[in-house]
């Protein structure tokens, strides 16, 4: 007797797995069957319908104020780019308020070295709306006026209690450079403008 039990003591005990792989998955299965998701407490308004929910109002459309700065175009319908100006080409001095490498060809040059007419002046023309004006001081008082007709009918930002700010965008055409839209936007703020934005650059197709 004590023999058997020896040897069976030497045997090695193994595991059965099989079983326990099919428990396992049916255990899994019926888990996943009887799986429910909890309804969301409080979902957000954007997984609501359009109509129904927080935001039932919709937002009114604020038209902004379009600011046009291109080059104008002469009689041939070539732009006034204008001569650049280099020290000594043409031999002409620089006035004492420019400091850059060049400077281009301007009225006020002309008036002050008539020697400059017989090239071409850089001319800008400003757009808003309908109205077009070459002289920044015009386009300024323009500015002024849209700007006060404008604000008096802006509506009142229901979250801060304040009357919302006039939109203005400056759109820059080809062959314009920096200084002629930091002019431009000096005019703007000047007439009262805060929110000023800038437009990519489009094809020149405006008459």
């Amino acid at each position: 007797m004590s023999s058997q039990l020896t040897e069976l003591s030497k045997e090695e005990s193994e595991l059965e797995m099989t079983p326990m792989i099919d428990v396992t998955f049916l255990l899994l299965i019926f888990f996943m069957c009887t799986l429910k998701f909890k309804t969301l407490e409080g979902k957000l308004s954007a997984y609501l319908p359009k109509d129904v929910g927080v935001n039932t109002t919709e937002a009114e459309p604020i038209e902004k104020v379009e600011i046009l700065v291109r080059l104008k175009k002469d009689a041939s319908g070539q732009k006034m780019t204008g001569q650049k100006l280099k020290p000594g080409n043409p031999p002409v001095p620089f006035t004492s308020s420019s400091t850059g490498r060049y400077q281009w060809n301007t009225r006020q040059l002309v008036e002050e070295f008539p020697v400059l007419k017989k090239y071409q002046v850089r001319t800008l023309e400003y757009s808003v709306g309908p109205f077009r004006t070459g002289d920044v001081s015009e386009l300024e008082d323009q500015l002024r006026k849209v700007y006060k007709k404008r604000q008096a009918a802006m509506p009142i930002d229901p979250k801060t209690g304040e009357q919302k700010q006039v939109p203005a965008t400056i759109d820059s055409r080809p062959g314009t450079v920096y200084e002629d839209v930091t002019i431009v936007l000096d005019a703007a703020l000047a007439a009262g403008f805060q929110e000023i934005t800038f437009v990519g650059a489009f094809p020149d197709d405006i008459d």
